[in-house]
């Protein structure tokens, strides 16, 4: 084990590489020590700025001339022109209100998962296990075909209720 553990993930927000994740360092209390680094334009490189933000979670900024262009940082450009392309389309249906925010973001979550900058999270692991069974609602088509078939499926219980006697509370958002 080590104290600070190996590098995890980026963190991304708006295209750009905001921080890089270490997981998994020694233990601390009932966790493992987990830290994020900053990467700041400066002259030379050093370690700028320690914190411990939260308990067991630090804060490094690191100061660097690699990271001084505007562009360093951005992600787009270190993705493989596959998962570009990708990115590409998922704007597209953005743009074209095909999908919403929520499915843009998830698609780009994906694309990060893909590329190995993301770890796809515990919740997405078992997701993508059970994508059999999984629905999905990236596009209103999808969501609005889905509703529907959901409305019909709860018509047909309420009605298998009503057959057995059985009273049930109807929700005021229906």
């Amino acid at each position: 084990s080590s104290f600070f553990r190996i590098w995890h993930e980026w963190e991304i927000e708006n295209n750009t590489f905001t921080g890089m994740w270490m997981r998994e360092g020694d233990s601390c209390e009932t966790k493992s020590r987990q830290t994020k680094v900053h990467l700041v334009c400066g002259k030379s490189n050093k370690l700028a700025y320690v914190s411990e933000p939260s308990t067991c979670v630090y804060s490094l900024t690191f100061e660097t001339p690699l990271v001084c262009h505007p562009h360093s940082l951005l992600v787009y450009p270190t993705l493989t022109e596959a998962l570009q392309k990708k990115w590409d389309e998922a704007e597209q249906l953005l743009y074209d209100e095909l999908i919403t925010d929520q499915g843009y973001k998830k698609i780009l979550k994906e694309i990060f998962e893909e590329a190995g900058l993301q770890k796809a999270t515990e919740e997405n692991e078992v997701e993508k296990q059970s994508k059999k069974i999984t629905l999905e609602f990236e596009t209103v088509e999808k969501c609005s075909k889905e509703y529907k078939q959901l409305s019909e499926e709860i018509q047909k219980l309420r009605v298998l209720l009503g057959q057995h006697g059985i009273a049930y509370k109807e929700n005021s958002g229906e």
